[in-house]
């Protein structure tokens, strides 16, 4: 019955949902208003937390387990019986064992011939994985905005197309469009500094090296800063480059620089580099090898730059330096310096 009340009023494939139902991460319902038959797939009711078909399929069984604080979104059992429903709601689901899931669920009427409602279905989605993530999202937004606000502070990513991902508060800081901020980040800092720091800038950003410098930006309310700004090229384990990653914080400030910079800071380690830790530690290629936990001629193909950048090799490398020592500091001439602790 379930099949041939849910064939008239489909949202997919009868594969598609087994699919899905299979998963944990769908379910459908219906109810035929004439003798009160409703109807739940076995993945309805494990998305509501219950054993398929160990409870009657009910649509107050339903209400009664949307959130209290959801239920004045969600139509009640007149609104049902009346025909008006929403196409889609997002509402959260108390289980029985107390955890709560999202569950974004569409709903379709069936009308007659005479325009009176005869049947309604739905389909439940679990979106809980993706509702979190928006909120985490908006909440670290939130709290980039409050950090450039209050530090001067921001972290940004670069795209392939060089257009930057900033915090909105910059625009507020500074009184310039973000838009024209995000496409050309440069127009900050003040005219006679610019057109030398972005010369710079840019050589390293096309040789997707990393690069560091300072440069004095104008405030909205007249105040001249000096910031310190240092982007890193990211890789992915192929090698492929994705863009880059920023931190810009007032050059008075010392600040701790977030993991994905050491991780872009070790990316850009080359063999040269590789070649003047070894030679302060007084190590062979062998030695660093053994160290590190790579076979010889992988530290040799390190040294002669021909393993991509986003290899685990080379993270490994500068690991086993990292701990007899070698420390690689990020000048402000663009260099990467090798120093012993």
């Amino acid at each position: 019955m379930f099949h041939s009340a849910l064939s008239a009023l489909t949202f997919s494939s009868g594969e598609f949902l087994t699919i899905t139902e299979n998963r944990g991460v769908s379910g459908a319902w219906s109810w035929v208003f004439a003798g009160g038959e409703q109807v739940w797939s076995p993945g309805f009711y494990r998305l509501l937390g219950l054993v398929p078909n160990a409870a009657k399929a009910s649509y107050d069984l339903l209400l009664s387990l949307i959130h209290p604080e959801d239920r004045s979104r969600f139509p009640s059992l007149a609104d049902v019986r009346e025909g008006h429903v929403p196409r889609e709601v997002v509402v959260r689901v108390i289980r029985p064992n107390g955890t709560v899931r999202i569950l974004s669920m569409t709903m379709e009427v069936r009308f007659s011939a005479e325009g009176r409602p005869v049947a309604v279905s739905g389909m439940a989605l679990d979106v809980s994985d993706r509702e979190q993530l928006a909120h985490l999202r908006h909440a670290e937004r939130r709290r980039r905005g409050a950090l450039y606000l209050t530090e001067h502070i921001a972290a940004f990513s670069v795209s392939l197309d060089l257009v930057r991902d900033l915090p909105v508060e910059i625009a507020q800081v500074h009184g310039l469009p973000l838009e024209e901020i995000c496409v050309d980040p440069f127009l900050l800092i003040v005219s006679e500094e610019r057109k030398a720091f972005q010369a710079m800038a840019d050589q390293q950003i096309e040789h997707r090296s990393f690069f560091q410098g300072t440069a004095h930006e104008r405030l909205a309310n007249g105040e001249l800063w000096q910031f310190r700004i240092l982007t890193m090229p990211v890789w992915d384990a192929d090698g492929a480059y994705l863009g880059r990653c920023g931190l810009k914080y007032p050059a008075r400030t010392s600040t701790r620089l977030p993991a994905v910079f050491h991780a872009g800071l070790e990316q850009s380690v080359a063999g040269h580099h590789l070649r003047a830790a070894r030679a302060l530690l007084d190590w062979s290629m062998m030695d660093l090898a053994q160290a590190s936990g790579l076979s010889h001629s992988t530290v040799r193909r390190l040294e002669d730059d021909s393993e991509h950048r986003g290899s685990r090799s080379r993270l490994h490398a500068v690991e086993a330096l990292r701990r007899a020592g070698i420390r690689f500091v990020a000048m402000d001439d663009g260099a990467l310096a090798v120093a012993r602790a």
